[in-house]
């Protein structure tokens, strides 16, 4: 008989699920890193899907969180959704929010949707140019009413790139007023869609700038008490709003700060055609371990190396995969590298991550800085990416001139409300 331990070692240790039932979407997002719009070559039947969430109860998920390519573009979804709830799982939603009516909203309170997340990329004309399609915004905030009025607890999630981010302030203020109680922020990294339009991404140097925005946001939502913020993996590591940006309203920030990617830790992303990933992000042709056609999920979670690539992290092994400035960082051992993904899509490889606060700012006081090239164009298939290589140079060189999108602090729109919210982030530090 196996030992109990054990066994919930080998595949209890995943609570939490991103399930994305189809591919199929009403959006054109330019930097979507799955490439969403019509849907996977042999999507799981219904009869399938529902095997699949009894399995996932079976191996101990806690909570499901349903997206797409656009979840309720499937027939189906609402049954699937239903299921998740009737088998003792936390049902939730990501949505662009396109096209979503007061009736559907309905239908998704019927089936015990405990949770929308709504994606907000940017005031109206940026939100509809990088999710290509005008009326997006218009159809999101809508939504969000929707919602509110039926009693469906919602938040929203932000891309922030280079489009996005001089109306972060600006963002917060409308989501808030539209009844959010929380906002996920991630930077937007070169997988999919946005690897073919990297002028969009943040430079690293131009962390610099982003971060003192950030936290101030931060402590003003924190103060407000009513959006609490929820920092994406690729945020952060050891600046000095590091503990400010991770803090739930409830916790002391002295204890709050990134511990390292959780990729099949604590989570799986599970695709359309029942591929199975540690992490939702992650790309599908070096991260897939494996296919609910071919093997149980309580197989794959214990077997795959895929998804087994974070056990260890407290070992020799588990720094092995670093390299270049991760590589001899003083966080290397609990940062083990920032988030996977995003190293991933910039390299081709996991290790070495670009998007690190520490990084920008041990750069600087170098003397230096980072920016990055197109090296390798992704091939144009969901959930791909290319390969970028980084040049160093001084800190005060001249920033390139064909590059108009280039983010400053001058950049960023600060509304009259702000002059009461001075930045004040000594306690965090």
């Amino acid at each position: 008989m196996p030992d109990l331990h054990e066994e919930y070692e080998e595949y209890r240790r995943i609570t939490y699920a991103v399930w994305e039932i189809t591919l199929k979407c009403n959006l054109a997002c330019s930097h979507c890193g799955s490439r969403a719009g019509e849907e996977r070559v042999k999507e799981l039947s219904t009869a399938e899907a529902l095997d699949l969430v009894r399995q996932l109860a079976e191996v101990g998920i806690k909570e499901v969180t349903l997206i797409g390519g656009e979840a309720f573009m499937r027939a189906d979804w609402l049954e699937i959704a239903a299921a998740i709830s009737q088998a003792g799982m936390l049902c939730t939603m990501t949505t662009g929010g396109y096209g979503i009516s007061r009736e559907m909203v309905k239908k998704m309170k019927a089936a015990d949707i405990a949770f929308v997340s709504v994606s907000t990329d940017g005031l109206q004309a940026t939100h509809d140019r990088l999710r290509g399609r005008q009326g997006s915004w218009e159809s999101g905030a809508r939504t969000m009413s929707f919602l509110k009025e039926e009693g469906i607890p919602f938040g929203c999630n932000t891309q922030i790139n280079r489009l996005s981010a001089p109306e972060f302030p600006l963002i917060y203020e409308h989501i808030r007023d539209l009844g959010a109680i929380s906002w996920q922020i991630q930077l937007t990294v070169p997988m999919g869609n946005a690897a073919d339009n990297a002028e969009i991404l943040l430079q690293p140097y131009e962390l610099l700038a982003l971060y003192p925005m950030l936290a101030r946001v931060a402590q003003r939502a924190r103060r407000e008490g009513k959006v609490q913020l929820a920092t994406g993996n690729n945020i952060g590591y050891y600046g000095p709003y590091e503990r400010l940006l991770r803090a739930d309203f409830d916790e002391d920030p002295s204890y709050s700060f990134w511990q390292g990617c959780s990729a099949g830790l604590n989570s799986i992303g599970l695709e359309a055609d029942g591929a199975i990933k540690g992490c939702p992000s992650l790309p599908t042709a070096a991260y897939t371990g494996g296919n609910i056609r071919d093997r149980s999920l309580k197989e794959i979670i214990a077997t795959s190396e895929q998804l087994r690539f974070n056990l260890g992290a407290d070992t020799p092994q588990g720094t092995a995969h670093l390299w270049g400035f991760c590589k001899s960082c003083q966080y290397a051992e609990l940062c083990r590298g920032g988030c996977n993904w995003t190293a991933h899509v910039f390299f081709d490889k996991r290790g070495n991550n670009p998007y690190c606060h520490h990084r920008a700012l041990e750069m600087a006081k170098r003397g230096l800085r980072e920016r990055f090239y197109l090296k390798v164009k992704a091939a144009g298939i969901p959930f791909d990416n290319g390969e970028f290589a980084l040049i160093e140079e001084p800190l005060d060189a001249p920033w390139p001139e064909n590059d108009p999108l280039h983010f400053t602090p001058e950049s960023i729109q600060w509304s009259d409300s702000w002059q009461v919210y001075p930045q004040r982030f000594a306690s965090f530090r």
